[in-house]
């Protein structure tokens, strides 16, 4: 049994049920001051006030050894969990930020053979051990910022047995590691030097070859597609998302990152768990998205990085659309696995409050991928995924930016950092 006692505050996220908060609703985060949890079993038994707690531990304890943690002066939030990320690649491409610098364009890295093509030939020569063992690496730091579960996609193979390895990689370190992974097939994540000129007929691959391997090997949970001018057009993107839905795979995508071209419509229109990027999503795909419960997944560390306005936020969230956050942790447009950052960078450019920022990153986060019945807020019988803060109150984490002040993470139930420490026994 551990109990947590004497919180500051703890933001418990409840009283959402099973849907995905939205609108005024984001701002509502179940706030309970000078408060306590317990946890056994790797669940959580019981939150309220401090007093409350220590009467629960009293009476069930039972005699087992029970291990308290104190939270005074801290926050505690569930932990938090990341629903886009590219983890599983090799190398880095930090030259690419002084040709961005002088002017260069995203999509003209990309045409010139840089970009996801660059890191595609990297991850292509790389082997598992050494994908597994960099990949590792970024879990370790994403685990430090109190993240404790992230959505990995492939796309970085753009051949079957690469994306399989991709896929094989992500499998690996669910199982051996306290980050939990869900994982995304992305094969249409560019199109590959060896199809350039004939996007069609790699599509055609993606769709005959790639989809039914990874499904029959249960590597993936979603199909991911980069629906954007220059890359896949929507005709292609539908094509491959319907393709992934016959076999299983529930659709995602990018849509609408570097111009308005339909994708939040289709996400809408598929009825797809999300639709991510958003950065020129259009008045009336935004419409649509929020008739049709598409969760978007925004990137403002992607925009940052890459000086390009933000999405717009405040329209989606009055429109009604739930709204949830995401590093992208990708080696090109953004390379940081700090989403405490992103939720600094969520407040800062694009004037969601602290309260709206928290819920995209917990509850709204987990419906993004699925796993909102088990994790993404404090109550008796979920999960037991959680933050200790050091900071006062919820406001606090937004108010000190680009500082990690994460204290103590549990993971199913287990202290996985301590005094900012990874905790391996």
């Amino acid at each position: 049994m551990i109990h947590i006692d004497g919180a500051a505050q703890i933001a418990t996220l409840g009283g959402a049920g099973m849907k995905p908060k939205i609108g005024r609703e984001m701002a509502e985060l179940g706030l309970i001051e000078d408060g306590g949890i317990v946890i056994e079993d790797g669940r959580f038994v019981f939150v309220g006030s401090s007093g409350e707690a220590r009467r629960y531990v009293e009476l069930h304890s039972g005699g087992k050894p029970v291990t308290v943690l104190s939270a005074a002066g801290k926050t505690v939030t569930p932990g938090l969990i990341d629903p886009h990320t590219h983890l599983v690649f090799a190398g880095s491409r930090e030259f690419e930020l002084t040709l961005r610098l002088q002017g260069a364009k995203y999509l003209d890295i990309l045409q010139a053979g840089g970009g996801i093509l660059s890191t595609t030939e990297r991850t292509r020569e790389a082997s598992e051990e050494q994908l597994m063992a960099e990949a590792e690496r970024r879990l370790d730091r994403f685990l430090a910022h109190g993240v404790t579960t992230v959505e990995a996609k492939s796309g970085y193979g753009l051949r079957l047995a690469d994306e399989l390895k991709q896929l094989r990689v992500a499998r690996r370190l669910n199982a051996v590691h306290p980050v939990e992974l869900v994982s995304t097939f992305m094969g249409a994540h560019a199109v590959p030097p060896e199809y350039k000129g004939n996007a069609d007929a790699f599509v055609r691959t993606v769709i005959e070859e790639m989809i039914p391997a990874v499904a029959r090997a249960g590597l993936a949970e979603y199909c991911d597609v980069f629906c954007e001018e220059g890359v896949f057009t929507v005709e292609q993107s539908r094509e491959i998302l319907m393709a992934g839905k016959r076999w299983g795979l529930k659709p995602k995508l990018h849509a609408d990152e570097l111009v308005s071209g339909g994708g939040a419509e289709l996400a809408a229109e598929l009825g797809a768990v999300s639709a991510d990027h958003l950065l020129h999503a259009s008045a009336e795909g935004i419409r649509r998205m929020a008739l049709k419960g598409v969760i978007a997944v925004l990137l403002p560390g992607t925009a940052f990085f890459l000086m390009a306005p933000p999405a717009d936020a405040r329209s989606m969230i009055d429109a009604g659309v739930p709204v949830a956050l995401s590093t992208d942790r990708n080696p090109g447009s953004s390379p940081t696995e700090s989403l405490p950052f992103i939720m600094n960078l969520a407040c800062l450019t694009m004037k969601m409050t602290p309260a709206e920022v928290l819920t995209a990153c917990t509850l709204n986060a987990a419906h993004a991928i699925d796993r909102a019945a088990d994790i993404g807020n404090i109550e008796a019988g979920k999960q037991a995924d959680l933050v200790i803060f050091d900071a006062p109150n919820y406001q606090y984490l937004q108010y000190h930016y680009a500082v990690n002040l994460t204290d103590t993470v549990l993971k199913k139930g287990r202290i996985v950092i301590r005094d900012g420490k990874r905790v391996t026994a």
